[in-house]
């Protein structure tokens, strides 16, 4: 399972260099490769690559991407609160099309931040679309849909 994860993960950390300097992503990577460790130590051991470990790390990631990106969006409310360095829009926007979208829409409404300015909602939006379009690429390659 962990091989899964690790497999899956570390070249969008090696390849991509913003998600190298973005610390929410890399509390992440750190946090889906203990649940990996956690789950494969004590609960189950699946095959790598197997179908149960693949639907495993699109549950976890769906958990923790979100949870992260709502963590994001606490950390930037607070600093905008007290006038202290604010998270770039650039990572906020990254944690949305990796797939904490449900995150990001539940911490505008939670924190109400972010859900008053135009350009940004421009480009929460655009990344929404841009993820959606990439699952239904992703699913039509695999012959799913």
């Amino acid at each position: 399972m962990l091989i899964t994860f690790l497999a899956i993960l570390c070249p969008l950390l090696i390849l991509i260099r913003p998600l190298q300097r973005n610390p929410f992503f890399v509390l992440y990577f750190a946090t889906m490769a203990l649940s990996a460790y956690i789950s494969e130590t004590y609960y189950f051991q699946p095959t790598v690559f197997s179908p149960k470990a693949f639907m495993f790390f699109v549950v976890c990631h769906l958990i923790l991407i979100n949870s992260v990106t709502f963590i994001a969006y606490g950390v930037d409310k607070r600093a905008a609160v007290n006038g202290q360095w604010r998270v770039p829009e650039a990572n906020l926007h990254t944690l949305e099309f990796l797939g904490g979208w449900i995150g990001a829409f539940i911490a505008q409404k939670f924190f109400h931040h972010k859900n008053k300015k135009k350009s940004y909602q421009v480009m929460f939006w655009l990344m929404l679309f841009l993820q959606g379009t990439a699952v239904y690429i992703i699913l039509k390659y695999l012959q799913l849909i």
